[in-house]
């Protein structure tokens, strides 16, 4: 929006109608004072302002513009019939104008200078965006650099540390082979064994993670009972969780086709992450229902809750909850596997939780989606 800034009516209702009728929307001030008002309240490209003027000066008026933060980058033309000699138009330049035309105006002229400034302001614009847009990626890097960082520190200790149980183990049997002693090397074997589950499930993860990023990550379809499939996973986690009750609710009335061996990959996250940020708790519930053409799956815990500003982020690559990270192992990368095994079923993913009253993390599927193989 262009600002004509002048005491004389006729020339403001001249000038404002030759810009209007070149398509720019025009403001119009009788004084320095309203000028200023203005200034404040409305955002401008472009001031063409009289020098002459009782009260305040245009002199004056560009110098106090030029005071405002939000006012500082607009253009100003100064308009003079008097002040025409080389010392005031230099001062119209010291005082922040941009241009300095004499009167009686050229409409011609002024209206290439006006488009100039427009073509200006636009170029400026657009800059700017550029220069935000970068910004805010060299900020994204940063932050997907620093994750990294985090992630790869996290996963050489996750790693390290099954496998430094491991080698403890067979340490230990190899003494109690020696000895004799079946009962405690039976004991030593299967600790080992427990450690070496750990390893193989942090080792899948990193190689999932891999598929995701070079997109290969396949899902192999078929039609299956979510019911069969659900009381198969409930009993695989509780026989390592035997001190929580595990209560399902509901059933699905129909076959799903989906990639089963996913879809159980996703449902024993949500429940091992249950318990694990559950301590002092004793019950999981797990909630299955049809929805027309689609099945919702919910796991329910209740535990320490997640906070309303960090649930969006739960789902993000390499993200662990800051306040639990310390008191709880894992990458930070089951979730976006998670997220990722659903998106790709075409599903919904997301999590409801309050602090302190836990958290239901759920997944809503479409009963089939095609037959083909992903």
């Amino acid at each position: 929006m262009i600002l004509i800034v002048d005491d004389t009516p006729e020339n403001l209702i001249s000038l404002k109608k030759v810009l209007e009728r070149h398509n720019f929307e025009v403001d119009t001030a009788s004084s320095g004072e309203d000028a200023l008002k203005k200034v404040l309240k409305n955002e401008y490209v472009l001031i063409i302002l009289d020098v002459q003027m009782p009260g305040m000066d245009g002199f004056e008026v560009a110098e106090a513009i030029s005071g405002y933060s939000k006012a500082k980058e607009t253009a100003i033309i100064f308009l003079s019939a008097v002040n025409t000699d080389n010392r005031f138009i230099t001062k119209g330049y010291s005082s922040g104008g941009l241009d300095y035309i004499t009167k009686p105006v050229d409409m011609d002229i002024l209206l290439l200078k006006v488009k100039t400034f427009y073509r200006i302001y636009e170029q400026n614009r657009k800059l700017i965006e550029i220069q935000n847009a970068l910004m805010e990626e060299i900020e994204f890097r940063k932050q997907a650099e620093r994750k990294k960082d985090e992630f790869i520190s996290i996963a050489s200790h996750e790693l390290k540390t099954p496998l430094t149980s491991v080698k403890g183990y067979m340490q230990l049997l190899e003494r109690n082979l020696e000895r004799g002693d079946i009962e405690t090397v039976k004991s030593h074997l299967g600790k080992a064994q427990v450690q070496m589950e750990k390893l193989n499930d942090l080792i899948a993860d990193l190689l999932d993670i891999s598929k995701i990023e070079s997109g290969k990550l396949k899902l192999n379809k078929k039609f299956f009972d979510l019911n069969v499939l659900l009381d198969s996973v409930i009993e695989i986690i509780f026989q390592s969780n035997s001190d929580f009750k595990l209560i399902r609710k509901g059933t699905v009335s129909k076959e799903i086709h989906a990639d089963e061996t996913r879809i159980e990959q996703v449902i024993i996250n949500f429940l091992t992450n249950a318990i694990k940020y559950s301590p002092g708790t004793t019950e999981v519930q797990i909630s299955v229902e049809t929805m027309g053409d689609k099945i919702y799956l919910g796991v329910r815990d209740f535990g320490i809750g997640i906070a309303p500003e960090l649930q969006k982020h739960v789902f993000e690559k390499f993200y662990r909850v800051e306040e639990t990270a310390i008191h709880f192992q894992g990458l930070g990368i089951g979730l976006y596997i998670s997220a990722e095994i659903i998106r790709r079923h075409m599903g919904e993913i997301g999590v409801k939780s309050k602090v302190g009253e836990g958290s239901e993390f759920y997944f809503i599927l479409p009963v089939n989606v095609g037959s083909e193989k992903d």
